[in-house]
């Protein structure tokens, strides 16, 4: 039966639950199971976590989905509950440190916006790898781990525009809005890539792989929601989305030329075709209006938007190295192996 607003039956957009890593995320994912107040793990127990590891970044991962689409039959209650708020907290510390420790002895804003435009001559890693020898079956991974980012790409970056103004408000939504399809909802990023997803005989749901992603991949998501919901960290997710839209445009040409090689499927083509043009013209958006604007209002932020920049690398490196060590030596990257594609997908 249909009404004037759809369906009686519409899709569901949230997420189901994955399953636990270790002692955090099962715990929190018992508790998320029951209705908002139930006992969850004590913050205690996120200082003996490895910041970096499975446990505490599923757990930290479960924390901010709550502020997206959320999970099948999760009390939307658990968003905003206090002792669930504490844990977060604490998960956050832990995480935060590392990322710090990690980029230790970065150089100042302007050397770290140099560096990142420079595109080696014989480079190497996963976009190398993928264009020149990568399988079909190693592209499907790799877009398996990408979905959790890319089916949420820009919102975590929307979080920033209240705390924004002027000339970086202005150029940062002119990207946003770019990002979100210029207003055609066929054309939103996370639109095309679960249509790149689809050609690749995968399963477009969100949060359809959180349970086969790395805990290197859980650490790249949680970064842009770390920056995103804290105004505090406003200046670092200026820089991750100064890295990004900067080293997309190079990467995306050689992954648009890996899918034309491999004979991905039109929209597996297009999603990485969209980004080199699209993207060329962010960054220069980005530095010039976003970062110049902000500057201009807050020089003090200078050193948060280097570290933003720093850590997105940081992280994305990690994240490489760990699909490159897996597939070097014949093995899935994911923790739980993905079905055949569909007849035709």
């Amino acid at each position: 039966m249909t009404s004037v607003l759809g369906t009686t039956a519409p899709k569901t957009l949230s997420a189901p639950l994955p399953g636990g890593r270790g002692e955090i995320s099962a715990g929190l994912l018992d508790a998320l199971r029951a209705p908002a107040g139930r006992a969850v793990p004590g913050p205690a127990l996120a200082e003996r976590a490895d910041p970096l590891g499975d446990d505490l970044q599923l757990a930290l991962y479960l924390c901010y989905e709550l502020h997206y689409r959320g999970f099948t039959g999760v009390d939307a209650s658990w968003e905003w509950d206090p002792e669930l708020l504490r844990l977060r907290a604490a998960l956050e510390r832990r995480f935060l440190d590392a990322l710090r420790e990690g980029t230790a002895g970065h150089p100042d804003l302007e050397a770290v916006l140099d560096a990142i435009l420079v595109e080696p001559v014989a480079g190497t890693g996963v976009s190398y790898h993928l264009r020149d020898r990568g399988t079909l079956a190693q592209m499907r991974e790799y877009a398996a781990h990408r979905s959790l980012y890319h089916l949420k790409e820009a919102d975590p970056h929307a979080w920033v525009i209240p705390r924004l103004r002027g000339r970086a408000k202005a150029a940062f939504v002119a990207v946003e809005y770019d990002e979100f399809g210029g207003g055609h909802a066929e054309r939103v990023h996370a639109e095309l890539f679960a249509a790149l997803m689809r050609d690749l005989g995968l399963d477009p749901s969100y949060g359809r792989y959180a349970d086969a992603a790395s805990a290197e991949m859980l650490v790249t998501v949680n970064l842009m929601s770390l920056f995103g919901l804290h105004r505090s960290l406003r200046g670092a997710l200026v820089g991750h989305f100064a890295a990004v839209e900067t080293t997309s445009s190079p990467g995306s040409r050689r992954l648009a030329g890996a899918m034309r090689r491999l004979e991905a499927g039109p929209a597996a083509e297009h999603f990485y075709a969209e980004h080199v043009t699209a993207d060329a013209v962010h960054e220069q958006v980005v530095r010039r209006d976003v970062i110049g604007g902000l500057l201009e209002d807050e020089p003090s932020l200078a050193r948060d938007i280097a570290f933003g920049v720093a850590a997105t690398g940081w992280v994305e490196d990690r994240f490489g190295v760990q699909l490159m060590s897996a597939w070097e030596a014949g093995r899935s990257s994911l923790r739980v192996r993905l079905d055949h594609p569909a007849t035709g997908g």
